[in-house]
């Protein structure tokens, strides 16, 4: 038995903008209250559901389309289409995300989400033992689930769409035990690991396998990495394959709210985090606190870049680092990294904690290249544990790939030193050195950064690549200092691009 029912749901605009102040609106239910008339269907039978409608502009950030399910389901695909009419130049066209949520409902944080593949694909599927990429196999219970569309943006004559729900009847598989990747690898006890936390799968909006990621991961010289799909924690499951004693695989989300995006790095597998709020909600310390509950760290991520809804406007309050280098470098980067040394400054003056920067290739597909930026972190073994607390820690720099290495030092009198990240605590007036040694930089420039700004550039390392420069201050001249190595300047009265750049020390008592 195959039967289709197409239902136009064409909803009002004052019905719309009414219901606009909240976040979310919930349309009428679709039905197949049919099925259970003669019992339940024969295992095999498909029933077909089409729901189309018309959001304008202004439409709220979520749409939910109810779905009954009935008894002896096997399995819920669905698919969906909406125009894309052309616009004028500096218009906003359409946009449409879709995911699912099952009988638990919809609560914000509540457990009932199943899945989330954004703008990513035209259709999916879900089953108690399997599921396409982006959502979450288990069983499919009766009740209401609900269908989430997200309209990203809107055309000034609106979002016309098109939901198509098919249902196939039949007995459940058990669904699989979940195997997560292990917490450590082997490490070289306390040493420099260098990482990319920001990778996109098939499980969201990238290209890769999660096993040709992690082939790529190994190619660039990486010992970990952190999955950081969009809204989504339906990879974790997979990386466990693909993990190794040679490659630390640690499990997050990017959390893709419209201001802003966040990466929960590190956080117990299977954590989901929502992604359902706007700055104005006041909202985000309550998820920032649930990452951090999970084990994980709360990482802004490209907080300048241009695309819509990707500007951060959450604050830096409860962050515990931020990605200030993302992907080839842009003038979205400069930004970054003139807000970060802002906010050392803040916390020179203050003397108070201070946010460590990062550096992660948001590879989604070729070109991308995974590993370019890389985050170089100490920390005492390659664990989990180990790598988040030397990240947290700032113990860390950026390199653009696994061919640059960055040391970099600050001795005063009586023997004393520090590291990056940490603070050299001799008296103020005291003389102390700086020191940054290069490899894999030819023809690349140091400079060291203080709260005054750059102090001293060194000439360009020579065509091997390998440099030391010094430099002498006082605590009471420079209240931190900071390393950069780029590239010369192709423009006049530009930076140059990142080669790479370190984390601070801080001088003074």
């Amino acid at each position: 038995m195959c039967e289709e029912h197409v239902t136009d749901r064409h909803f009002s605009r004052r019905a719309l903008f009414a219901s606009s102040a909240a976040a979310a609106l919930t349309l009428g239910t679709v039905s197949f209250a049919d099925a259970a008339e003669d019992g339940t269907p024969a295992a095999g039978t498909k029933q077909t559901r089409t729901v189309k409608g018309t959001l304008p502009t202004g439409a709220p950030d979520f749409v939910y389309l109810p779905v009954e399910i009935p008894r002896g389901v096997r399995e819920l695909h669905v698919a969906y289409t909406y125009q894309k009419p052309t616009v004028p130049a500096g218009t906003q066209g359409n946009a449409l995300d879709i995911g699912l949520f099952d009988e638990r409902g919809t609560a914000l944080g509540g457990e009932g989400f199943r899945g989330w593949s954004g703008g990513a694909r035209t259709e999916f599927f879900v089953r108690a033992d399997d599921a396409t990429p982006g959502y979450i196999r288990g069983p499919l219970r009766p009740g209401t689930w609900h269908i989430a569309l997200g309209p990203y943006t809107v055309a000034p004559e609106g979002l016309p769409y098109e939901v198509t729900l098919t249902l196939t009847y039949g007995t459940q598989d058990p669904t699989p035990r979940a195997v997560y990747p292990p917490e450590h690898a082997k490490g070289r006890g306390r040493a420099w690991y260098r990482g990319d936390c920001h990778l996109h799968s098939w499980h969201s909006d990238g290209r890769r396998t999660t096993q040709e990621i992690a082939d790529l991961a190994r190619a660039a010289g990486l010992d970990f990495i952190n999955s950081s799909e969009h809204n989504t924690h339906s990879a974790h499951r997979d990386w466990a394959a693909a993990a190794g004693d040679d490659l630390l695989v640690l499990t997050g989300e990017e959390i893709t709210t419209r201001n802003g995006h966040v990466l929960a790095l590190g956080v117990d597998p299977g954590t989901f985090v929502d992604w359902r709020y706007r700055a104005r909600d006041n909202r985000f310390g309550k998820y920032a606190k649930q990452i951090r509950e999970a084990g994980g760290l709360v990482v802004p991520a490209h907080p300048h870049a241009t695309c819509v809804g990707c500007n951060w406007k959450f604050g830096f309050n409860d962050v515990d680092a931020v990605e200030v280098w993302n992907g080839a470098h842009t003038p979205d980067d400069e930004v970054s990294l003139a807000e970060w040394d802002n906010m050392l400054v803040a916390a020179a003056r203050s003397r108070s904690g201070w946010i460590p920067a990062m550096g992660n290739s948001d590879a989604h597909r070729d070109p991308n290249v995974v590993g370019m930026p890389q985050t170089v972190v100490l920390a005492d073994d390659l664990t989990r544990e180990a790598i988040l607390a030397g990240i947290r820690a700032g113990r860390s720099y950026i390199a653009e790939s696994s061919d640059v290495e960055l040391s970099f030092t600050v001795s005063g009198g009586r023997g004393r030193h520090a590291g990056i990240g940490e603070r050299l605590r001799v008296p103020l007036d005291s003389p102390v050195t700086v020191r940054l040694e290069a490899k894999g930089a030819p023809g690349a420039v140091p400079s060291i950064v203080t709260d005054q700004g750059t102090l001293f550039t060194g000439p360009a390392l020579p065509p091997s690549g390998t440099g030391t420069v010094e430099w002498r201050t006082t605590p009471q001249y420079a209240a931190y200092v900071r390393a950069e190595v780029r590239r010369p300047s192709a423009t006049p009265g530009l930076p140059g691009a990142f080669v790479g750049f370190t984390n601070p020390v801080f001088l003074g008592e």
